[in-house]
């Protein structure tokens, strides 16, 4: 045994002595600078930390990996690599560079990757990338850039790849990627970009991910995204400003994959987004959504995951996922939802991880079909717990045996409290408002059907209340008719029926006066609201009595005023005013038979003063 150990090490060290003298002869005949660590069997030069001032000089020529970072350059002077056509890879990150000279990467004709990252560039020159036709990877983020200047990257149209974030950019020129012919991913991260860079963006036909984080833009405008048909994943997060999308914002879009988290929205995006019917991959976490709409999401044949973290999500309606054939896997957790119904998805089937954690989740018979597949069903290592009710509260979901399922998971169906009879006879014009009240566990959601069997609004003249009362404003005659509240519940549905009779103005008999006797309903229960109870009551209200007399009262006053106008000045135009005036008349005689003759008559004069 020892004999084999000891042949066994003096093979081991004939190897290693055998590998060192020629890795020593082989570095003895490639030169390499001074502070550098050269390797000649994987043609690297690793001048890493060395606090270097310069460039150095020396590099052999056939060097493929040089390795300048964490070092203090400051420039990089023109054609400052020449000779090294063999380069494939240059890091020049963590350095103090502030300016490149243009063409200063002139020469380089192989080079794959070049990285530039945590530097003190604010501004790069047209025709700096000059000579780098064989460019696939750029790492310029992490600098001071301001502004991407128009042609900046034109010759490099082997580019794939450009990290771009971290800069400082205000604005990026439209014609900044004119050349990128070839570019597949950008990102641009942690920007001061407040607006989408439409116009630059659309020169990138060959573009397949775009990621955009960290921006101060505030809304998606239409047609954001114009040209990028070959865009499969696009990325938008950390904007907390960014509230609003478009209704076409997205449109000419072929997605795959598509995230808009950490952001402001409050609804899901369902009209920029229905046009996606090649969607995969719908990320919407970290918005302050509360609703995921029924039947609003259909479009999106291919779906397989949706995530939806960290929302305020109180509510997925039935229906919600009905026509998403494929997914696979829904991820709901950190939200405020207490439930969650069979009834929202599509085929429970299809469903391969759902992800319930850290939810206020009442444990009753609408989970009953999740804790039943809690075997088959992955949880992705977070398993569900119950907030409610009390008896099972902070349990989880496989703790529970299959016998006690029945016992525990039980709802009460929905029961409308006070049947007792609700009719209302009105003259056009009036409000009326019918009440439905509704227990159950799970509480009863209240909802309404006109005569006609439609569905009810919370919104209009005849809109449900947000206690469940029936409001009817400005009665008209046909609004006439039975309407039936729905109470309903995971449970069941129970229902009861209304009357409303509206009579109209023209069709009223006076002889035959029209008596709004309310509701048939129990003292106990609040009667319809009938704004005119006295059938013999003034037909006008205090309101429109005083506005009446108000106006009437002005037109008096406006008619006095006119004619007192016009006498003043047809006054004036008949000159100065005879204050006094003399006036000569004729008395009667008194008629004589006798005599033969008459009396001459005398003429009489007084003289008046007007005052």
């Amino acid at each position: 045994m020892f004999v084999d150990v000891v042949v066994q090490w003096r093979i081991w060290a004939t190897l290693l002595l055998l590998w060192m003298t020629k890795f020593l002869a082989a570095g003895s005949s490639w030169p390499c600078p001074q502070r550098c660590d050269c390797y000649k069997e994987v043609l690297e030069v690793n001048c890493s930390g060395r606090l270097l001032m310069t460039v150095p000089e020396g590099f052999p020529s056939s060097v493929q990996l040089l390795n300048l970072s964490r070092n203090r350059l400051k420039t990089l002077s023109r054609r400052q690599f020449s000779g090294l056509a063999h380069l494939w890879e240059l890091d020049l990150s963590d350095n103090l560079l502030s300016m490149i000279e243009v063409e200063a990467f002139q020469g380089l004709q192989n080079l794959h990757t070049l990285r530039i990252r945590r530097n003190r560039l604010k501004i790069i020159t047209v025709g700096v990338f000059s000579g780098l036709s064989s460019l696939r990877k750029l790492d310029i983020s992490g600098n001071e850039i301001l502004v991407f200047l128009d042609f900046t990257f034109h010759e490099l149209s082997s580019l794939q790849w450009l990290e771009g974030g971290e800069n400082d950019l205000v604005f990026i020129s439209p014609q900044a990627f004119v050349g990128l012919h070839s570019l597949q991913e950008l990102n641009l991260d942690r920007c001061n970009l407040t607006s989408i860079p439409t116009e630059a963006l659309s020169q990138l036909q060959a573009l397949v991910r775009l990621r955009l984080r960290r921006l101060n833009i505030s809304v998606l405008p239409n047609y954001s995204f114009r040209r990028l048909s070959r865009l499969r994943s696009l990325t938008i997060s950390h904007c907390p400003w960014l509230d609003t999308l478009a209704s076409n914002s997205l449109l000419g879009l072929n997605l795959t994959s598509l995230t808009i988290s950490h952001s402001n929205l409050t609804t899901v995006p369902y009209t920029p987004i229905h046009h996606l019917v090649y969607l995969r991959y719908l990320d919407l976490s970290y918005n302050p959504i509360t609703t995921v709409h029924a039947n609003l999401l259909g479009d999106l044949l291919r779906l397989q995951e949706f995530h939806l973290v960290g929302g305020s999500l109180v509510r997925i309606e039935p229906g919600a996922f009905r026509g998403l054939t494929h997914l696979r896997l829904l991820n709901i957790s950190s939200n405020q939802l207490t439930t969650l119904e069979e009834s929202v998805f599509h085929s429970v089937g299809n469903l391969e991880t759902l992800r319930l954690d850290v939810n206020p989740l009442a444990c009753d018979c609408r989970l009953l079909w999740v804790v039943r597949r809690r075997l088959r069903l992955d949880f992705d290592g977070r398993q569900p717990s119950c907030a409610s009710p009390y008896k099972v509260q902070g349990r989880e979901f496989r703790d529970f045996t299959e016998t006690a399922l029945p016992s525990l998971f039980t709802c009460r169906p929905a029961r409308i409290l006070n049947r007792k009879p609700q009719e209302a006879r009105v003259e056009e014009g009036h409000t009326v408002h019918f009440y439905c009240k509704a227990d159950g566990d799970p509480s009863p959601s209240i909802s309404w059907l006109t005569p006609q069997l439609g569905a009810i609004s919370s919104t209009g003249r005849i809109r449900i209340l947000s206690n469940g009362t029936l409001e009817v404003r400005y009665a008209q005659v046909q609004d006439s008719g039975t309407y039936l509240c729905v109470a309903s519940n995971a449970a069941g549905n129970d229902s009861f029926a209304v009357g409303l009779h509206v009579r109209g103005f023209s069709s009223r008999n006076r002889s035959s006066p029209f008596y709004p006797g309310g509701w048939i309903v129990p003292s106990a229960l609040p009667a319809a609201n009938i704004s005119a109870q006295d059938p013999k009551a003034f037909p006008f209200d205090a309101k429109t009595m005083i506005i009446a007399v108000t106006m009437g009262f002005l037109s008096f006053l406006s008619s006095v005023a006119i004619c007192f106008v016009f006498m003043f000045f047809w006054s004036q135009s008949k000159g100065q005013i005879k204050h006094t005036a003399t006036i000569d008349f004729v008395p009667r005689t008194s008629m004589g038979t006798g005599g033969g003759g008459s009396d001459r008559a005398e003429t009489g004069r007084f003289t008046m003063k007007l005052i």
